[in-house]
């Protein structure tokens, strides 16, 4: 496979860089083309704007992202960067996001390289999402860590079940754009662990690295569970991390 390893902290001694080069190890071991963006490295711009097109706006009264972002697409005038990075993301058939947990979310550079990848007219476009999205067949998968415990991460614990915090990348952007996304990979609390249990964190993530290829899914509702109002039909019981029947 071609992987593309998008690796957001500022610092190299992390946890996140020991287990982003653990993937780097582990997948071209196994003979796979690995490719890595380190966004705090090339000092990644997070922030989305007219800056992003090098053509005239299509509309010059109002600024749009998603409008001027489908007519630079269509122009080839999208920024040299973001362009950069289509190309990587577009050409790999696993997509691994390797950050931090802060504020119950990506880093700010992560989310805007989102923001600016992930355009519209290259990930997405109109009647282009979920089941039909732009990448569909393409593999990705969430490795990270935080700062607490497994069991503040419990359905029952106080932050809440870590599928329903990493909702928002699994399903608004992953799966909407038309990934299969595999279970996470969360290494919780390394920072607080003792050298023998972030050994063992870190064979975790190569074990699950090592067997991509029989690992089931997350499920995700398929377009015929939902009715015209994008709601899960009457009858349709709700499997997902946070929706629920009402």
């Amino acid at each position: 496979m071609n992987v593309l390893i998008v690796y957001a902290h500022p610092e190299p001694t992390s946890f996140n860089a020991a287990m982003k080069n653990v993937a780097v190890e582990t997948l071209s071991g196994l003979g796979h083309e690995v490719t890595v963006s380190d966004l705090y490295a090339t000092g990644w711009n997070a922030v989305a704007g007219p800056a992003d097109m090098t053509g005239p706006p299509s509309d010059g009264d109002r600024f749009s992202l998603a409008r001027e972002q489908t007519a630079a697409m269509e122009t080839g005038t999208i920024a040299p960067d973001i362009a950069a990075e289509q190309a990587k993301l577009g050409a790999a058939d696993l997509l691994i996001l390797q950050f931090p947990i802060w504020w119950f979310g990506m880093p700010a550079i992560m989310k805007g390289w989102a923001d600016r990848v992930f355009a519209r007219g290259f990930a997405y476009t109109t009647g282009r999402k979920y089941d039909t999205g732009m990448f569909r067949g393409k593999l990705a998968i969430v490795a990270a860590t935080t700062g607490t415990s497994a069991d503040t991460y419990a359905p029952d614990g106080i932050d809440g079940d870590i599928l329903a915090v990493l909702w928002p990348v699994h399903n608004g952007l992953l799966r909407y754009t038309g990934f299969d996304v595999l279970p996470p990979c969360v290494a919780y609390m390394p920072g607080r662990e003792s050298p023998e249990v972030r050994t063992t964190q870190l064979s975790t993530w190569a074990d699950r690295l090592r067997t991509l290829d029989s690992t089931e899914p997350l499920f995700f509702h398929p377009a015929s569970d939902y009715g015209p109002n994008e709601r899960l039909r009457p009858g349709i019981p709700a499997r997902s991390a946070v929706q629920r029947n009402v």
